[in-house]
């Protein structure tokens, strides 16, 4: 099983260095990782250290609390593209969906993978923070907006993916859109659970180790 092409090797911490995203492309590398997720303001970085090889190079938008205005994240997505990301993980506006403003969403999740077109746009709902119903919602709304990928967590919440809000979701998509799982995923057991439940990435900083625990 290549389960390096399950992962997008990350690094998210607001303390990341240079040297850190450099150390994190050289290990996307090395492991042929499906891609690295960086922030947006390290897409060129990332880029310029993984060209010559296969390994994308994936950003956050609105990260991570989604609270920031549709045009915002629209910009940070197009700028991102020009610098050369090839995948946009975007987090919903959490704070609209427990409002009911269900429209408001699905019109940003479609402003934004209509301003990136092909490319692969994923959607955060931030699972810690939704009822079932809500996870369901926002998956739904992810879906009719035409995103790729429906994502658990952006990792900076009170929890990160569990294995019954993936079959949620799973259960909303209804193979309409890709799954995503990420939060709290550091070992083989863990990533494998996952992808039995039909995830088809897995972010993680831990791929590294992964990879090596199954290699064993």
């Amino acid at each position: 099983m290549e389960i390096n092409k399950y992962i997008d090797h990350t690094i998210l911490k607001a303390t990341a260095t240079e040297e850190d995203i450099i150390q994190l492309c050289k290990e996307a590398v090395e492991y042929d990782f499906f891609s690295v997720c960086v922030n947006s303001g390290y897409v060129s970085l990332a880029k310029k250290n993984l060209s010559g090889s296969n390994v994308k190079v994936c950003t956050v938008v609105g990260f991570p609390l989604g609270a920031m205005s549709t045009a915002a994240k629209v910009f940070e997505a197009t700028k991102a593209l020009e610098d050369g990301a090839e995948e946009v993980d975007m987090v919903i506006n959490i704070g609209e969906l427990k409002s009911k403003n269900f429209q408001k969403v699905e019109e940003e999740i479609a402003e934004i993978k209509k301003a990136i077109g092909d490319k692969v746009l994923k959607v955060i709902i931030e699972t810690c923070y939704l009822t079932p119903e809500e996870i369901v919602e926002a998956s739904e709304l992810a879906v009719k907006a035409k995103a790729d990928f429906v994502k658990t967590s952006t990792g900076f919440g009170n929890d990160g993916a569990r294995l019954e809000n993936i079959e949620l979701m799973k259960n909303a998509v209804i193979g309409q859109a890709k799954l995503k799982a990420s939060g709290g995923i550091k070992n083989l057991d863990t990533a494998l659970s996952y992808i039995e439940a039909g995830v088809e990435r897995i972010g993680t900083s831990s791929g590294v180790s992964i990879v090596n625990e199954l290699n064993k």
